[in-house]
């Protein structure tokens, strides 16, 4: 049998607490431990602090198996269990930690913590041992009772400090030094805790205030948690002193009309007129939104220069305002130059049900320090109410056991700090602001409080959390207990407190801003000006014609790479065939095309961002926007090589998430309007899974914040017999969400309409959303192809009329349709020689060509039926969201027909020979005349003949 070694996984983190203590102070270990560590490796004491014990013992021990170290006995054998009490008790002191100030949290008691488990008994506590794991701020040598004394304050106190999962040997040692020296060290002048009862006085106030005023109105009261206050002015304040230049606070409803009023600097006059819905409808824009979703930009005084403050707009759906945040926290930073994140800091504030529930909240976290979203670390509180609905069970609420336990997989810090000790709360955002700038990650805050009253303040939260709100109504709010601190000490009297909360009620009265570091709107020379892209003139043509000159130079450019670079064969003979494009020697396919336009563009002065799962290659090994060398894996965007000045382009691979990644995406493009910024789904039912950003923020922003955004969102889109999920982009969707001129929905169907499409999105005087059912079969078909001479003149034409040479009068029918559909329509036409069918593309469906459409009604006058034709199901697709376009245009003289799959619950079929008949159907529908005096009365019956009955859909 092998003899016993302290050199076995299970004694790991005692290894590294006395590897970590021996690099502090090599006397501070037993001469036998420091004999071992000096022969771990050749380098200085201070350079092996950056890599873990684990990995250097485990390869020692690995070259030398027959070398066994014994701990010893005696005093060595106590000073190594005191040791490794210390550890643990770093580790895992927050498991005892008096975090919560009701005191009904449940945490399992790690039985680590106690004596006898390292072998140690009371008859230890009065002698010497080495503090080796502990700060500088306490002596090296202490009495075991006195090192318990000091464990239990710094670490079992009212603030847990959770770093042990941090791996990077740097960031724990200063997280450790740091937190130790800041629970030892840390003190407030008497200056600061009269601050801090200011904001405490603030935060209190106005929920009263409001409590009083506006009796049962909702307003998710802050009362319970109102540190946050304190913890935000204080967090703006060390932002200044840091050198960041702009902060943007994304939170949802909870404490919102607190944070407006008490540190942004809303004026209470304002916030009461929304109370008593003192609007006047003549000057309201859009259909507004309820106060507590809006948001507010402030300039707040700090002692080291002023710092423009955001508060991000977001709807109910909580956490979802996080990606949004980060996209424009890194739109601020690349305006300035910001590339580490040392002026624009992102500061998230979550509830702790939404945080551990929302899975938005993972993809955000995980956006953290991907190279194309990352922000320099964000500041994360969360305000921790301890119950997550007003029904919730809190041992419901998660599987963990703190709401936080998702932002581990960062590997950052969290602290969770008792909400009802303010210093504690301010030690812990000064200590998390200090590690996000020097070590650029995210950092957590979990205010543990309570919620005084219900989900919002017309509920009754003891109906089912009986015993929670005993304790609650018991319990002394935060401001009187720091009060009766501050009285007790002699910082201030009972008078001077009672006359802050008289100086803040009567500046309410008065309805004064109540910020004291408020400045309103300054700005500064990075500050947008949207008023320029408030004027929409959907009728005015925007010229997007590029010179064929300069398109053969742009050409030459995307067509470039270093020499010897070495492409893929595959990509080689692309590239070749894009050359040829360009010289005019080929016709123009989609790849090309649309490189081209961001080429122009870029040459144009503007910045292009583009990003999706697949986006550099193309789902579709069509784009080829980055080339891979295949000897060396360097990279090589030729986009990134157009122009001098050279804007920034951007091609991104993003994670495999959609909610957050187009989240990040609107952000961005409501922060930088000079941008061209697209985002690709790699099907376009992927979009499915960013519908809340879609349905809140992109079709609806404008609408009840005011917030432009010309977003682009690329959809492949298309019915090719590849099943239910990768067929539609879900058309339907969009269009129903299209209203008071919010967005464009376009369905471009060739190369040259994509390139002009994509041009115009910036050349219009404004900025809307742009969602287009992009191209999957015809990014190689025969037919959807332009000629370079295509891009020179014109721009995108929101309706393509007949193509071939068809005498007007002789036409009987005129089959309007968008998308792919049309090239089948089209060979079949070609096949059968019809000269009685006219082809009409409608490449915009919103907002609607209305005069293009009833133009091409009074060319084909002699036309007796009208028919709308498309591959999705009748319930989805365009046909139900334009049908009343197409009827009332057509004045009634003639029926409007549908020629389309019969309504389906799945978007399309999963068997290819049933796709194949049904398109089939469609096509046949769609050019032959079926019209029956019944029809010309049914103007919503299907044209198509019914399939066979083992196909047959009902409706």
């Amino acid at each position: 049998m092998l003899e016993p070694t302290p050199l076995y996984g299970g004694n790991a983190e005692f290894l590294d607490a006395l590897y970590e203590q021996y690099l502090r102070d090599p006397a501070s270990v037993s001469e036998r431990w420091r004999a071992y560590f000096d022969q771990l490796s050749p380098k200085p004491r201070e350079e092996r602090a950056h890599g873990p014990i684990r990995a250097a013992i485990g390869a020692r021990a690995q070259q030398q198996p027959a070398a066994r170290v014994s701990a010893g006995s005696g005093a060595d054998a106590r000073q190594a269990a005191v040791s490794r009490l210390i550890q643990v008790w770093i580790n895992r002191g927050h498991l005892v930690a008096t975090i919560d100030p009701l005191g009904l949290m449940t945490r399992p008691h790690p039985r680590v913590l106690d004596l006898d488990y390292f072998g140690l008994t009371p008859g230890d506590l009065d002698t010497e041992f080495f503090t080796g794991s502990l700060t500088d701020a306490v002596p090296k040598r202490m009495k075991l009772r006195d090192i318990l004394e000091q464990l239990r304050y710094i670490y079992g106190g009212n603030v847990g400090a959770e770093f042990a999962h941090v791996s990077d040997s740097e960031e724990r040692l200063w997280l450790q030094d740091e937190f130790q020296n800041e629970r030892i060290k840390g003190s407030f002048s008497p200056e600061e805790r009269r601050n801090l009862l200011w904001q405490l006085t603030a935060a209190e106030g106005l929920e009263r205030y409001l409590h009083t005023k506006y009796v049962g109105q909702k307003r998710f009261s802050l009362e319970g948690e109102e540190g946050l206050i304190a913890s935000l002015d204080d967090l703006i304040r060390g932002s200044g002193a840091a050198g960041i230049e702009e902060v943007v606070i994304g939170m949802a409803h909870r404490g919102r009309l607190n944070v407006l009023v008490n540190v942004l600097g809303k004026s209470p006059a304002e916030l009461f007129s929304e109370f008593e819905g003192a609007y006047d409808p003549g000057r309201v824009k859009g259909s507004g939104d309820v106060k507590y979703h809006k948001g507010f930009s402030a300039d707040l005084r700090t002692p080291s220069g002023n710092v423009h403050t955001v508060l991000a707009f977001n709807p109910s759906h909580l956490e979802v305002v996080n990606p949004v945040v980060e996209g424009s926290v890194r739109a601020r930073q690349e305006r300035c130059g910001d590339s580490q994140g040392a002026r624009v800091l992102p500061l998230l504030i979550h509830g702790d049900a939404a945080f551990v529930g929302q899975g938005v909240v993972m993809e955000t976290l995980q956006l953290s320090q991907a190279r194309g979203f990352s922000t320099g670390g964000t500041v994360h509180l969360i305000i921790n109410n301890q119950v997550g609905f007003t029904t919730s069970d809190p041992r419901d609420a998660r599987s963990t056991t703190y709401s936080s336990d998702v932002a581990k997989m960062l590997e950052v810090p969290i602290f969770h700090v008792n909400a009802d000790d303010p210093e504690a709360v301010v030690l812990a955002s000064r200590l998390a602001l200090k590690y996000r700038v020097r070590f650029r990650k995210d950092v957590v805050i979990d205010l543990v409080g309570y919620r005084r009253h219900g989900h919002n303040e017309a509920d009754e939260p003891a109906a089912t959390q009986p015993a929670m709100y005993h304790v609650i109504r018991q319990h002394p709010s935060v401001r009187r207990l720091y009060a009766e601190k501050l009285i007790a000490a002699g910082v201030l009297t009972e008078a001077d407190a009672e006359g802050m909360l008289e100086e803040y009620r009567k500046g309410l009265d008065e309805g004064r801003p109540q910020a004291r570091a408020a400045l309103g709107m300054i700005g500064n020379k990075y500050t947008v000006d949207w008023s320029a892209y408030a004027q929409i003139d959907w009728t005015e043509r925007v010229p997007t014609g590029v010179a064929l000159a300069r398109l053969h130079s742009l050409g030459e450019r995307i067509t470039s790479w270093p020499q010897g670079f070495a492409l893929h064969p595959r990509v080689a003979q692309l590239m070749a065939n894009r050359q040829k494009m360009v010289r005019g020697e080929l016709p123009l396919d989609w790849g090309c095309a649309e490189t081209l336009a961001y080429a122009s563009l870029v040459e144009d002065g503007f910045p292009v961002r583009l990003t999706g799962q697949d986006t550099g290659r193309g789902t579709f090994f069509h784009r080829h926007a980055v080339l891979h060398d295949q000897t060396t894996d360097a990279s090589w965007i030729p986009l990134q090589h157009i122009a001098t000045p050279q804007p920034r382009v951007q091609v991104i691979d993003s994670v495999l998430s959609e909610e957050a990644v187009l989240g990040f995406e609107y952000g961005y493009a409501t922060t930088d309007p000079k941008s061209l910024v697209v985002w690709e789904a790699q099907y376009g039912d992927f979009a499915n899974g960013a519908q809340v950003i879609i349905d809140q923020f992109i079709s609806s922003g404008e609408a009840k914040w005011e917030r432009f955004c010309g977003l682009t969102l690329l959809l492949p889109h298309g019915y090719e017999g590849a099943g239910p999920e990768h067929s539609s982009a879900r058309l339907e969707r969009f269009l129903q969400l299209c209203a008071e001129n919010n967005m464009q929905v376009c369905v471009p169907s060739t190369p040259a309409q994509m390139f002009h499409m994509l041009r115009r999105q910036m050349h219009q005087g404004f900025r809307k959303p742009l969602i287009v059912m992009s191209p999957k079969s015809l990014l190689r078909h025969e037919l959807s192809v332009s000629a370079l001479e295509d891009l020179t003149r014109g721009s995108f034409a929101r309706v393509i009329g007949e193509v071939d040479d068809l005498p007007a009068q002789q036409v009987e029918r005129v089959v309007f349709c968008s998308g792919k559909v049309y090239f089948d329509l089209l060979r079949a036409r070609r096949k059968e020689a019809l000269r009685d069918v006219a082809l009409v593309r409608i490449e915009q469906l919103y907002p609607f060509p209305s005069d293009e459409y009833q133009a091409i009604l009074g060319r084909y006058a002699n036309a007796s039926e009208v028919v709308w034709c498309q591959e999705e199901p009748q319930n989805q697709g365009a046909w139900y969201q334009i049908r009343h376009r197409l009827q009332e245009l057509a004045l009634g003289q003639r029926p409007v027909l549908y020629a389309g799959r019969a309504p389906a619950a799945a978007p399309a079929t999963g068997i290819a020979k049933i796709h194949e008949l049904e398109q089939q159907a469609l096509v046949a529908a769609a050019l032959h005349s079926t019209t029956t005096e019944e029809t010309a009365r049914d103007t919503t019956r299907l044209t198509a003949p019914l399939a066979p009955a083992a196909l047959r859909k009902s409706s």
